[in-house]
Parts: C-alpha cells; sequence; structure tokens
C-alpha cells in the first residue's frame, strides 16, 4: 500500500485547508486511515483517524470540532479538512493505513503498517 499526502501550505490563522491522502496498491475500503502531525521538535501525534467503511472517526481533543476526516473508497482518497487553523496547528502532517484495525489501537502511531510522506502547514498568527 502507498500513500500519498498532498494540500500543504500556508495559511493565517483562522483560515482553512484540506489535505488529501491518495492510497494505492490496495483496495481502500480493508484500511482504516489515520492523520497524524509532527511540529518541529516534537513528537508526531495523533490528529485522528476514519475507520475502513466511514462510519466512525476519532479526533484528538485539541483538533475536536474543527477538523473533519473523511474518505472516497470509490476514489482511493481520504481527507483531512481543517477549519479555524491556528498557529499550534503548524506540522508535517502524515496518512497512514492499518488492515483490520482495533478501535482503540487506531490512536497509537506505531499501530499503523503504512505511512506516506508528509505535507507542511503552516499557520501564521
Amino acid at each position: 500500500v502507498q500513500l500519498q499526502a498532498s494540500g500543504g501550505g500556508l495559511v493565517q490563522a483562522g483560515g482553512s485547508l484540506r489535505l488529501s491522502c491518495a492510497v494505492s496498491g490496495r483496495t481502500l475500503s480493508s484500511y482504516a486511515v489515520g492523520w497524524f502531525r509532527q511540529a518541529p521538535g516534537k513528537e508526531r501525534e495523533l490528529v485522528g483517524f476514519i475507520r475502513e467503511r466511514g462510519g466512525t472517526t476519532f479526533y484528538t481533543n485539541s483538533v475536536k470540532g474543527r477538523f473533519t476526516i473523511s474518505r472516497d473508497n470509490a476514489k482511493n482518497m481520504v481527507y483531512l479538512q481543517m477549519n479555524r487553523l491556528e498557529p499550534e496547528d503548524t506540522a508535517v502532517y502524515y496518512c497512514a493505513a492499518k488492515a483490520g484495525g482495533i478501535f482503540s489501537a487506531l490512536t497509537a502511531r506505531d499501530y499503523y503498517d503504512y505511512w506516506g510522506q508528509g505535507t507542511l502547514v503552516t499557520v501564521s498568527s
């Protein structure tokens, strides 16, 4: 499975961006997909994830109500819509995939099998 994240850029605080994760190599509907981010000098942390069929999502508290994860299995795409962006959201964002994942374990970075390269999001104040 190959993943490629895109859509990062520079945005002012309060603005919006939509990141995309293109998945190839296997049927996307078999995989849960997580979004993670890594700010300079910090560890990579979970933003949220979406289950295989898209019916269930989970978000970390710091982005809940501002970020939305969605997926289009027919197009092999997963999206991260980010609204009301804050300077603290500045980071490199990564998408990752896990086949048949257990819900509680999908919060763990090391649980994922496949990773894409990151895309940089910079939020100016």
